[in-house]
């Protein structure tokens, strides 16, 4: 049987051959050109240089616990030689014309071989099928391994199916069907243009790829995102504040803080009006302030975590206090800025200023990090060694480096299907506001990031009374006794619930804890009218999360409309104490430039002098 590219050689003009030489030079060129590009980067970073030093070390570690097992090691290569056996019959019964049912098909969720001539053809159903055997081969042998322990174990599972995804058949030009008919198609034009945007997102990253999600242009902040009407009333080095315009004519008494993360933007928050959290919270009737952080560069290299908790909700607070002249908050945090409002509500309460927060909301946060998950990988002594020298030279950590690094938490949907669209078929990403978010990264500072994975990921010391010290104040999280609203979500990656639980058993003060449905962004950023996920509740806080699940009860839709009727019927935002809505620039803060301000705006490498 003719492969199609064979059947279109064979019908090529003269004319054809010419464009296809043409092409080829061209593929060249940018090849040549591509590989210039690579050689400049051969050398890695301390960071990198000690992660492929633990890869070395976690195979070397799995091979020896094989090779102690060898009945595990003749099992294998027994049931690699019987599947490889099978599938080869199959094969030859497919191509005689038979019907038959494959050895083993992709799961419902990987969409890399939806194109119907993975089971249509039996050339390429044969290439899937021998993948798929190898990935869960793989995956069950590492399972099986005796003698490593669990960070051993983890580390390994993850290195290896970053090498097994990175085989799929699909990430190659002669195995992909689609890209073998774009590439006939085109005469080749979607290589030369892949290439070529292969090159683009090279210069524009850090270390390894970051490779381009969404149209580039498509998203203008201030624009068609982040556009919910406001002001900026207040601003240091580290953070500007931003006070929006109301929705309703009246207004709860106690303002709303929202503190969000520092590790990408606020404006998750505020993407579009249809799902905007800010405008939603704006139509409950709440006076609400946001911090939109600096994005920092070589000159904040010894910004402290407590120059994060002074700079960022303490004095969002005093400035809260000179707008509207109130005295107390209601806070609203979100992942890492849920960790940094935990130990701020930890350092008022150790010095008596507890009164300042009516009310805290912790969404999708990690105070105890007993299980990180799959980034706890790249978090071991050696990797934070490395990553430790790194910023220590360069003063912060390149944000599009850690956006990479997160990438690889879900390498076949936030990588590889981008490489192939991107490189292999030449296409460009459609507009999507939520991975033009993803993509618009912030820098860490070095002074900061290097403490918080130290502490908090590495020794998990935020649970521990005393366990950390801010400004003279020991951090005992039992001694908080603010009312807490924890919300966390089911399928999360970066925050997982069965770590974020045990954050919630903390506090003195009244705790309430949400599971929603979906992941750290859907999850969270979940509005009442799509209707989507639903989430769990359960008015007890068992010992373990695994009992609070099994008694918890399943609600219909979002969570958010939960959280408000929280926040009113305990009376932190008090339905009987309306007061008429404030304007930004009524009280004694004046505007000093209308939303989103300068600082979300600004892009890593703008801050790091890359473009002019």
């Amino acid at each position: 049987m003719q492969s199609a590219w064979e059947t279109s050689s064979a019908s090529m003009s003269y004319e054809d051959m010419q464009a296809w030489n043409a092409q080829l030079k061209e593929v060249g060129d940018q090849y040549q050109g591509l590989m210039q590009d690579l050689l400049a980067r051969m050398v890695p970073t301390e960071a990198a240089g000690s992660i492929h030093e633990d890869m070395r070390k976690s195979f070397e570690a799995g091979a020896q616990a094989l090779m102690k097992n060898p009945a595990l090691l003749w099992q294998t290569q027994t049931r690699l030689l019987q599947d490889q056996w099978l599938l080869w019959q199959q094969s030859m019964r497919a191509l005689a014309g038979e019907q038959v049912a494959p050895l083993i098909t992709p799961s419902k969720s990987d969409r890399r071989f939806k194109d119907e001539a993975w089971t249509q053809d039996p050339h390429y159903a044969s290439i899937m099928q021998q993948y798929l055997l190898f990935s869960q081969m793989v995956e069950e042998l590492v399972e099986s391994l005796d003698g490593m322990d669990s960070t051993q174990q983890r580390n390994l599972a993850f290195y290896a199916r970053q090498i097994v995804s990175a085989m799929a058949p699909t990430n190659f030009l002669s195995t992909n069907p689609e890209v073998m008919r774009r590439t006939l198609e085109t005469r080749g034009q979607n290589l030369v243009e892949g290439l070529a945007r292969l090159r683009e997102d090279l210069e524009n990253s850090a270390e390894g790829i970051n490779v381009c999600m969404t149209e580039r242009n498509a998203f203008d902040i201030g624009e068609n995102i982040a556009v919910t009407p406001g002001a900026v009333v207040y601003e240091n080095e580290l953070m500007q504040l931003i006070q929006y315009a109301p929705s309703t004519e009246k207004t709860f008494k106690t303002p709303l803080l929202i503190v969000p993360p520092w590790i990408n933007k606020y404006y998750i928050l505020d993407l579009r009006q249809d799902n905007s959290m800010v405008k939603w919270m704006l139509d409950q009737g709440h006076t609400v302030f946001l911090i939109s952080w600096l994005n920092p560069g070589p000159e904040q290299h010894d910004i402290t975590w407590a120059d994060y908790m002074q700079m960022g909700p303490i004095s969002a607070m005093d400035a809260i206090e000179r707008a509207c002249g109130e005295k107390s908050v209601n806070l609203v945090s979100y992942c890492v800025g849920g960790t940094l409002t935990a130990s701020t509500v930890g350092y008022l309460a150790g010095t008596r200023q507890a009164d300042r927060v009516k009310s805290v909301t912790y969404m999708a946060t990690l105070q105890d990090f007993r299980d990180p998950g799959d980034i706890g990988v790249f978090l071991n002594e050696a990797v934070l060694q490395g990553l430790e020298q790194t910023m220590q030279l360069k003063g912060y950590l390149d944000g599009r480096s850690m956006a990479y690094t997160f990438n690889l938490l879900r390498e076949n949907d936030l990588f590889w299907s981008f490489y192939i669209n991107n490189y292999l078929k030449g296409e460009m990403p459609s507009a999507f506001d939520l991975l033009h978010w993803n993509t618009d990264g912030t820098n860490l500072p070095a002074g900061t990031h290097a403490w918080y994975l130290r502490h908090m990921y590495l020794e998990n010391r935020l649970v521990e009374p005393g366990g950390i010290e801010l400004d003279g104040v020991k951090i005992d999280l039992r001694k908080v006794s603010t009312p807490s609203y924890f919300v966390s979500t089911k399928e999360d990656h970066i925050a997982k619930w069965n770590s974020t639980y045990y954050g919630a058993l903390l506090p003195k003060g009244p705790v309430t804890f949400v599971l929603g449905g979906s992941g750290h962004i859907a999850g969270v950023v979940n509005p009442p009218q799509k209707n989507k996920y639903g989430y769990w509740s359960n008015d007890t806080l068992p010992e373990s999360h695994e009992t609070w699940l099994e008694n918890a009860t399943y609600n219909e839709g979002s969570w958010w409309p939960h959280w408000q009727d929280w926040m009113t019927q305990n009376g932190y935002a008090d339905v009987k104490e309306m007061v008429p809505a404030r304007q930004p620039g009524q009280g004694k803060l004046d505007v000093i430039e209308p939303a989103p301000g300068r600082y979300v705006k600004m892009t890593i490498p703008e801050v790091l002098s890359e473009i002019s």
